[in-house]
């Protein structure tokens, strides 16, 4: 990874350098264009990687429309990219690209592009029609922490479909939701004033007058909240209010959340903040508030009502590979819908899991582990 981010910072730098000089379409495509291939594993020079103006005999398509660009899997084409020169704006997609990518169902991912900005589509509205509007877009010259590993999943040797249809999912879901929270905490409408409200306790009676009256307030505690939350980020600390009784202020120190927890008992036990995400995940999967988690030396529990023999899934943070292990057999199919959603297969049918969130990809899944373990027939003795 730390390889493949150099070439990437190494790219950045030279379209910033060379990129004014790409006033048209080819210069762009040869400069700025081919290289990113070559990064991501589609080397340009391969033919049975990457074809240029590829054309296919679509029906009611004209005769002389032909992509920039078709990347293959295995002899199977899996993403069309649109080429522009430098300087031109990417405000709307070519239909042309639309018009392949709806005729080719094995194409799960299409790209327009002017070298310095990289915009990706997919079918999340309708199955094998283009969206559109483009899940994922990529500056090349100002490359944030997230891009690194966004790209790192359109590279060849790690091009699976469905992961990057769930790539584009929650990609689309970050957005819609960073946009709600923000619109909350800038306007504080009523039902978030109220739900602040009941939250605190607060022992008077939610009639509209009230909730007028302290939505100032809560506008209020909104900034010193967030305030507070960056300087915690920076610092590590934070400076609370004024005291209303006698003006002093206090500064607290505040455990960062992601700290290990180690068990008093046994200084062996360590549960890590993965772990604590991973359960909070399948919280909100199985939307269970009786699971429970214990954490041994070897490996992290998520229970069903507190009883050890009732796992839902064993959780293997301590490797270099983190994995889960499920109380259920892992059949054939099964095992294909792990595949379909990006992820492997280790030792002893255990699913890797890099990322605690990656558990996400396989809900259905979990729900399966879940009604197992709440189906008492599966644990009477025989």
């Amino acid at each position: 990874m730390n390889n493949f981010k150099n070439k990437l910072d190494n790219h950045s730098e030279h379209v910033k350098k060379v990129g004014s000089h790409c006033a048209t379409e080819e210069t762009t495509k040869q400069a700025l264009i081919l290289p990113l291939l070559d990064i991501l594993g589609f080397t340009p020079y391969d033919p049975t990687k990457v074809k240029a103006e590829f054309k296919a005999d679509f029906p009611g398509e004209k005769a002389n429309e032909r992509v920039d660009y078709a990347l293959f899997c295995q002899d199977v084409p899996v993403m069309f990219i649109e080429a522009k020169s430098w300087n031109e704006e990417l405000t709307n997609h070519c239909p042309q690209l639309s018009r392949y990518f709806n005729a080719t169902p094995e194409v799960a991912v299409a790209a327009i592009t002017n070298g310095r900005e990289w915009r990706f589509f997919t079918d999340l509205e309708q199955k094998n029609i283009m969206d559109s509007s483009p899940f994922l877009k990529i500056k090349i010259e100002e490359l944030q922490d997230n891009d690194y590993e966004q790209l790192y999943q359109f590279r060849y040797d790690q091009f699976k479909p469905e992961a990057l249809r769930t790539l584009a999912e929650e990609s689309i879901y970050f957005s819609l939701f960073t946009k709600t929270i923000t619109s909350t905490l800038r306007e504080s409408p009523v039902d978030f004033v109220k739900y602040v409200a009941n939250k605190s306790n607060i022992s008077r009676q939610l009639n509209q007058k009230f909730l007028d009256s302290i939505t100032p307030i809560v506008k209020n505690a909104i900034e010193r909240a967030v305030s507070n939350m960056v300087v915690l980020g920076l610092t590590g600390k934070k400076e609370v209010s004024d005291d209303l009784s006698n003006g002093n202020k206090e500064e607290i120190t505040i455990n960062d959340e992601k700290a290990d927890i180690i068990d008093p008992e046994n200084n062996k036990i360590i549960t890590t903040y993965s772990e604590r995400v991973l359960f909070d995940h399948i919280h909100s999967i199985t939307n269970d508030d009786e699971l429970t988690y214990k954490d041994t030396e070897s490996y992290f529990n998520v229970l069903y009502q507190n009883k050890s023999n009732r796992w839902i899934v064993r959780y293997y943070d301590n490797r270099q590979r983190p994995s889960i292990q499920l109380p259920i057999e892992l059949s054939d199919k099964i095992k294909d819908e792990v595949k379909r959603a990006g992820l492997e297969i280790g030792a002893g049918d255990q699913i890797i899991i890099d990322k605690p969130e990656n558990v996400l990809r396989i809900s259905g899944i979990i729900l399966d582990a879940y009604e197992y373990t709440k189906n008492d027939e599966n644990f009477k003795r025989k």
